[in-house]
């Protein structure tokens, strides 16, 4: 095997795969090496996101949200499900499976654009070098003309709750629970936080959601934020904002939780405790010296728009550069630069990122929320459309939320798009190709959508944008 190629992609994320795998596609020579082992010590490509985030979250989620309906909304369709029960196990096997077979394609869609799978640990050396060291402990120094650093993030450890398995658990230990546990604790109600939460409220957990912030999902629209929050609380989660925690002991099997709010110090005891505070940039013995690869404040490899660091030849991509920790972002990121390396024309509009909560409702934006352009001081219009008046939500027995559209009021463009409800992680797209082409409301306005579909929401705000909604009342 050659010591020698085109492009070396150090991570094997959803970000260093999709850029190992375009390399191979462009007649590029390519290497993807990742240093990833699961619990058991089995190896796999996929990252954090295939191996213990996105997929095994959204397996969970689709596994309980089916579950919770069978109690809650059977009912109203006439469907009798009174016998309804859980079996953790099987939960958990299902989500392992469908993590497996994801990985392990991987591995074949390697074969297919001729990348060579290489699992170990990869370190950036000077000079275009690359120190691989398998897990078993061999080592071969490889050499390449271009080479993406795609090492990933880390969840963020909490000095005041470390660590402490099983009790106190990251992310991927919440999604290994073998049993629903009675009282769950989670630091942090963000995106990671509310889709754990979620999992475990439906299967009976008490859970308690401790916000060191005092607005509730502060990344998203805040009609949508607010709108959110009640649907969490209806299904039971009770949180708690600007809940800052100061401690978090282990006491058995229990973990005795201590927090400050408005009202001063207090206290929790639960049976499990997630930390899902955020994750911070991986790049642990990443970098040998005098690569001219650069760190920002943050921990973060400094980049241009392009994904090129300081260094010639040397880019980076995905969770450990700037912009938003989102898989789909680094997979374009991967695209953008294996067709840069390859001579080709290629760009990410980072202004059209779409971000989805996949809770029930889910919640997807893209662009700017309407206090961001408040903000700017930008004249604009907004639309709104309740999927209360959508036949098709009201036939799935799922009419809650509504779509947002924020366009300005000089040339109509859309600035930004904030749908809660059904599908809302589906519908978006819609939102996003729009915005990639710069379209305005009447864009939307002139395009039909089938009737009825959930899309007609999105179609119906943008006419009330401009007081011309056909099936709610203009406001």
């Amino acid at each position: 095997m050659s010591d020698s190629f085109d492009v070396i992609v150090i991570g094997g994320g959803p970000a260093g795969y999709p850029a190992a795998i375009r390399a191979g596609q462009n007649k590029l020579s390519v290497a993807c090496i990742d240093e990833w082992k699961n619990h058991d010590g089995t190896t796999a490509f996929g990252g954090t996101c295939l191996n213990a985030g996105c997929i095994p979250s959204k397996a969970l989620l689709e596994s309980t949200e089916l579950y919770h309906r069978a109690h809650e909304e059977f009912a109203a369709h006439g469907i009798k499900a009174t016998d309804v029960t859980i079996d953790v196990t099987q939960l958990q096997k299902r989500k392992s499976g469908i993590v497996k077979t994801m990985t392990q394609g991987i591995l074949a869609l390697f074969k297919a654009a001729g990348v060579i799978a290489l699992q170990g640990h990869g370190k950036l050396l000077s000079g275009h070098r690359v120190e691989f060291v398998a897990h078993d402990g061999t080592r071969r120094e490889l050499t390449a003309k271009n080479i993406i650093l795609a090492s990933g993030s880390a969840p963020i450890e909490l000095r005041s709750a470390p660590f402490q398995s099983p009790q106190i658990v990251d992310s991927w230990g919440a999604l290994e629970f073998p049993s629903v546990p009675k009282r769950l604790g989670v630091i942090g109600a963000g995106v990671i936080g509310l889709e754990l939460g979620s999992v475990w409220r439906r299967l009976g957990s008490e859970v308690v959601m401790l916000e060191a912030l005092p607005e509730f999902l502060a990344v998203a629209d805040q009609q949508v934020s607010k709108e959110a929050l009640r649907h969490f609380k209806k299904l039971g989660m009770d949180v708690r904002l600007g809940a800052k925690v100061t401690g978090a002991k282990v006491t058995g099997d229990a973990v005795d939780v201590t927090y400050t709010d408005a009202k001063g110090e207090q206290k929790l005891t639960v049976d499990r405790l997630v930390v899902a505070i955020g994750r911070r940039p991986y790049t642990k013995d990443l970098l040998g010296s005098d690569t001219g690869v650069e760190l920002d404040e943050r921990g973060m490899i400094k980049v241009d728009h392009e994904c090129r660091t300081g260094a010639e030849g040397i880019w980076a991509i995905g969770d450990c550069v700037r912009g938003p920790m989102l898989a789909h972002k680094g997979k374009e990121e991967g695209v953008m630069v294996a067709d840069l390396i390859a001579g080709n024309y290629a760009e990410v509009n980072y202004k059209t990122v779409p971000s989805v909560v996949y809770t029930a409702p889910e919640i997807a934006w893209v662009g700017l929320t309407e206090e961001q352009v408040k903000a700017q001081g930008k004249a604009y219009k907004v639309g709104v459309f309740p999927f209360l008046a959508s036949g098709r939500a009201r036939a799935m027995e799922q009419a809650q939320g509504f779509a947002k559209v924020i366009a300005s009021k000089d040339d109509d463009e859309i600035l930004g798009v904030h749908i809660i409800g059904p599908m809302a992680g589906e519908l978006i797209a819609e939102a996003v190709l729009a915005m990639e082409y710069s379209a305005s409301t009447e864009d939307l306005q002139r395009t039909i959508h089938a009737h009825p579909t959930l899309s007609e929401a999105l179609h119906e705000a943008a006419l009330a944008a401009d007081k011309r909604a056909i099936d709610s009342i203009n406001r």
